[in-house]
């Protein structure tokens, strides 16, 4: 009988809720390896174990080299990967996650497949910023509009409690040192909270690319989700940042470290799973981690996978 090297597959049912996991970690200029259930991170600093299953979200910068073992473990455990560039402002790749099953991505296709279904979910991602208010006979200009001053003022609020100046949102997404020091914390801020939005809409089944705001990219659906928590989270952090900072210093690393503290604090993985199961009406209790295949029939039943069909008369 053939040995078994390492630990044992993690089944599916043994793998922690994308709402208990660590939000992200970012790695950068070093090595990815594989030890029984965790990855090793080895740089010139040193070695540490992390326990994979735990995280998220696994952000991926320059000069990191990850081993097929250690990628293998990853997808197991329905760790979402994303390779991004320098400063981790940029989304280059990204791999396989959680969710098994793809009842949740139908749903999806179907609202935003229907214009008044559609209609109703991006009200609802609006009602979500102006609570107390009833915007449920808004055209989407009119709610676009509602929003644009919104954010608006919340960047004037904390630039004026910060002493930060501000002017605008400028940023060049291919030079990220093209920017004022705000805006590059900004975009840190930013692409941290895309990372992690994207895990959890990949972990409960979900398309990123299926927008109901932001539509025709890949990740739209991930910035709708995304801009429900900008002003509670990123903005306030990228001026913090930018006003107790010296010029000399990494802005996008200590923007990504500030970022992830305040999702361990806040829970804020937990908060973006109920609100999408509100936006999408999904039971919480319902199971996202089946792993099921069928044929698709035109009688609208489901006929089993696996078996040899043989032709009808």
């Amino acid at each position: 009988m053939d040995k078994q090297i390492g630990a044992k597959k993690t089944e599916l049912t043994e793998l922690p809720r994308i709402e208990d996991r660590v939000s992200f970690i970012y790695v950068e200029h070093a090595k990815i390896n594989k030890i029984d259930s965790a990855i090793t991170v080895t740089d010139y600093r040193g070695q540490v174990n992390i326990p994979v299953a735990m995280i998220g979200v696994l952000l991926l910068g320059p000069g990191t080299d990850v081993s097929h073992r250690a990628m293998e473990l990853i997808g197991d455990t329905g760790t979402c990967v994303v390779w991004v560039g320098e400063r981790g402002v940029r989304h280059y790749a990204h791999g396989r996650a959680l969710a098994h099953s793809t009842r949740f991505l139908e749903k999806q296709a179907k609202l935003v497949s229907n214009t008044k279904a559609r209609l109703k979910v991006a009200r609802k991602m609006y009602q979500m910023r102006f609570p107390g208010e009833d915007v449920s006979k808004l055209t989407m200009q009119q709610l676009r509009g509602r929003e644009g001053a919104r954010v608006r003022n919340v960047y004037r609020h904390y630039s004026k409690t910060t002493g930060v100046r501000w002017d605008r949102r400028d940023y060049d997404p291919d030079d990220f040192d093209n920017s004022d020091l705000v805006n590059k914390s900004l975009s840190a801020a930013n692409v941290a909270l895309y990372g992690v939005v994207h895990s959890v809409i990949v972990a409960l089944g979900l398309s990123p690319g299926l927008g109901f705001v932001h539509t025709g990219h890949d990740l739209s659906f991930v910035y709708d989700i995304a801009d429900l928590y900008k002003a509670k989270v990123t903005i306030p952090i990228a001026f913090e940042v930018a006003a107790n900072i010296e010029e000399s210093e990494d802005v996008g690393a200590i923007t990504r470290r500030r970022v992830r503290d305040e999702m361990v604090d806040g829970k804020i993985m937990n908060q973006i799973v109920k609100d999408i199961q509100y936006l999408m009406e999904v039971e919480a209790d319902e199971e996202i981690i089946t792993d099921s295949i069928s044929l698709w029939d035109d009688k609208n039943k489901l006929a089993k996978y696996g078996v040899s069909y043989k032709e009808r008369d």
